[in-house]
């Protein structure tokens, strides 16, 4: 098992096609067993991690889901361990813009890393993706997560299994437009009450102020008259 680790985050964005918009803000993710879920006990409401909230069913467990999602693509871990960075529920919100797991085999070897993706409008999808030793990986654009994006493209991803340090890439390339990049960055710290505490003073109701944000961005683009792509429809992910 791998002790539950919080990574206080620098988040980046950076388009620069078809007009220059950047921005950086601070935030937080943790990482957790699926097979061992942080118990915090009284301060539970700052922290849950729940199967409603990312892909599958919600009446099994996060490793169920992940174990039958990873049946539909051929894969059994045969009971290995999967590691999940992503935000947790806090009093009740919960907004997760990206999740990623590490999915590997009873001797601890990578076997695939899914990237779980959610946008404002309700929707999720997942990407089941294999990387290399530098946990590189590129995946063909499937979900629609901004307004002003299409479904167009690739991703050139870096997803590194996380120690001590967090360190997340992921570049979009589209026919005719400079990349867009997004990267996530941070160091670990060992999750205590203190810790938790800490975090719900300095950074309350985290998934509001993250959806939030991304709202605050697209008003910006909006308002410079950047165009608003049509959303097609799409599948809500799911395990039956």
């Amino acid at each position: 098992m791998t002790r539950p680790r919080i990574y206080r985050t620098v988040v980046r964005h950076a388009r620069t096609s078809p007009i220059r918009h950047a921005f950086r803000h601070r935030s937080h993710a943790w990482l957790v067993d699926l097979d061992d879920l942080p118990r915090l006990g009284i301060l539970s409401p700052l922290a849950r991690f729940e199967s409603r909230d990312h892909l599958g069913s919600p009446d099994r467990t996060l490793r169920q889901n992940l174990d039958t999602y990873l049946a539909t693509e051929g894969i059994d871990l045969h009971g290995g361990r999967i590691l999940m960075l992503g935000m947790p529920r806090v009093l009740g919100l919960v907004f997760n813009p990206m999740s990623v797991h590490w999915c590997h085999d009873p001797q601890g070897r990578l076997v695939a890393t899914v990237v779980e993706v959610h946008n404002t409008y309700g929707d999720r999808h997942a990407y089941l993706v294999r990387t290399d030793e530098r946990g590189r990986a590129q995946v063909d654009k499937a979900f629609y997560v901004s307004p002003f994006n299409d479904v167009s493209g690739s991703y050139d991803l870096k997803l590194p299994e996380p120690d001590d340090r967090l360190s997340l890439h992921v570049v979009l390339h589209r026919p005719g437009q400079h990349p867009f990049v997004a990267t996530v960055s941070g160091a670990a710290e060992p999750v205590t009450r203190l810790t938790v505490l800490r975090l719900a003073l300095t950074q309350p109701i985290e998934p509001l102020a993250v959806m939030a944000r991304i709202r605050w961005h697209g008003i910006r683009l909006w308002a410079r008259r950047l165009p608003i792509q049509p959303r097609p429809h799409h599948r809500q992910e799911a395990v039956q």
